[in-house]
């Protein structure tokens, strides 16, 4: 595959969406072919299993349960939107990806760590992220974020879990960033977006090189 893969990690209110918008919008200024996508979802079939998801219907089957449902999404969304992507030598700049089941049902959910590493393995092969951004903040001010974007919408089902669960979540990620330097960049993300974006831009830039793109 000639393009690159990059994913963006963090818990609830993080501004991945936004990080994911404001980095594709500064690779197509210099003119490289970026998709953006998200998990789940991403392909038609994947969308369908997000509402299954984010709605709590699929949560009387369990961490397990779920945990497939996740890998089913992501074995369409791979075929579907990224592997294609990725040949026609794209950026494709995803809002979560494998970590996020690694954390939300592995270690905060309490899936075993073999049975986690199995479904990964099946839904995605070989294919890792070029680069993982992962946007770090506290939880509560996560959570407020989420819950001022929301609205009058009620929380989602992840985002209603305890708070003891989003920390969980949180020093998973980290964990994932320390054991994998080489994929994970971690960005303080308590700043405004701009600030925030300007921050993943250097990195970015300087993994790929594209520093010398921009002078």
């Amino acid at each position: 595959m000639a393009g690159r893969f990059i994913t963006f990690e963090g818990g609830e209110g993080a501004g991945k969406s936004t990080q994911v918008r404001l980095l594709a919008d500064r690779l197509r200024v210099l003119g490289f072919d970026v998709t953006t996508t998200r998990e789940p979802g991403g392909s038609p079939t994947a969308e369908a299993i997000r509402g299954l998801l984010l709605s709590g219907r699929a949560r009387p089957l369990g961490v397990l349960g779920e945990a497939y449902l996740f890998a089913a999404a992501r074995i369409d969304h791979i075929a579907e939107t990224i592997r294609p992507a990725l040949d026609r030598g794209a950026f494709v700049l995803c809002d979560r990806f494998t970590d996020s089941t690694r954390v939300y049902q592995g270690g905060a959910g309490g899936l075993d760590p073999a049975t986690v590493g199995d479904l990964e393995r099946a839904a995605i092969g070989a294919l890792m992220p070029t680069m993982t951004i992962i946007l770090d903040l506290p939880v509560h001010v996560g959570l407020a974020r989420a819950k001022a974007r929301a609205g009058t919408e009620p929380a989602d089902r992840f985002e209603a879990d305890a708070i003891a669960v989003h920390e969980a979540r949180r020093q998973g990620f980290l964990a994932i960033a320390r054991a994998e330097p080489e994929r994970c960049v971690v960005v303080d993300g308590t700043a405004d977006a701009q600030t925030v974006g300007q921050a993943i831009w250097a990195a970015v830039a300087d993994r790929f090189g594209l520093e010398k793109r921009t002078r």
